[in-house]
């Protein structure tokens, strides 16, 4: 729609760059509160999110450019341009939960419990940083003629197909994430366990995730089996793994603070 917010001589403001600072900024600053409510350092939470936000960044762009190798390859420079777009959200979990159970456990945190302060950060933060992707245009969805709500994209700069009816997978996606931080944030209320709001979260967005790939237009993000993308993959393996662990969790039920 708008990939570039202002553009005055050199000086140029990507919309897609803005909304992903301000999701990451709105997320922090929920957890911090949170963290004050139950008597954690909010100074360790700021930290952490920015180890987070880094490995995030780097992870989300290497599972990009390992799906799109071709462009890569030939366009190396590329690979440094994340102001246009290309983060694939799975890649910077994956690198992102290993930094901060580092970091916990260097500082001594309990795991579960900082994990909980930070699940309903994930989805509002990410639901902002959608809004950038549907600016930008990147992530698009497929051709959608005679939806109603249907966009087509007409911005030169953006990264969708331009001048055909597609699918808003990137307003999909945001909604949905939307609905999981509310969600999150009425189960906090009745949490039994540790671990079940960051494990609920897991599974909440495999299945939005897993679904809205069926929407998606863009080839580029790689596919394992005909018709599955990497994505849907990854959503099947984070969705069992996240049923087992709050299996196991709700075993050892740990007095969680009101």
């Amino acid at each position: 729609m708008h990939p570039i917010l202002i553009r005055i001589g050199p000086l140029t403001i990507h919309t897609y760059g803005l909304l992903v600072a301000a999701g990451f900024l709105v997320g922090l600053l929920l957890a911090g509160r949170e963290a004050k409510r139950q008597s954690v350092a909010s100074e360790r939470i700021m930290d952490m999110g920015f180890y987070i936000l880094l490995a995030a960044i780097v992870g989300s762009r290497l599972l990009f450019v390992v799906v799109s190798a071709d462009h890569y390859v030939r366009h190396p420079l590329d690979i440094f341009k994340i102001w246009e777009g290309g983060l694939v959200f799975y890649g910077g979990l994956l690198l992102a939960v290993p930094v901060a159970i580092w970091y916990l456990r260097r500082h001594r945190l309990d795991t579960w419990k900082v994990a909980d302060i930070f699940a309903p950060s994930l989805p509002i933060g990410h639901a902002i940083g959608r809004l950038g992707c549907y600016a930008a245009g990147c992530c698009y969805g497929r051709e959608a003629h005679g939806l109603p709500w249907a966009v087509t994209f007409s911005d030169p700069d953006c990264l969708a197909k331009i001048g055909v009816p597609l699918h808003p997978v990137q307003l999909y996606e945001s909604v949905g994430e939307f609905l999981n931080f509310l969600i999150l944030i009425a189960l906090r209320r009745h949490q039994s366990f540790k671990g079940q709001l960051f494990w609920t979260y897991v599974l909440l967005y495999s299945m939005l995730r897993f679904g809205v790939e069926f929407f998606r237009g863009d080839e580029v993000r790689g596919f394992i089996l005909s018709g599955i993308s990497v994505s849907q993959g990854i959503s099947i393996v984070t969705a069992l793994a996240a049923l087992v662990v709050m299996k196991r969790l709700s075993r050892k039920p740990d007095a969680i603070p009101r």
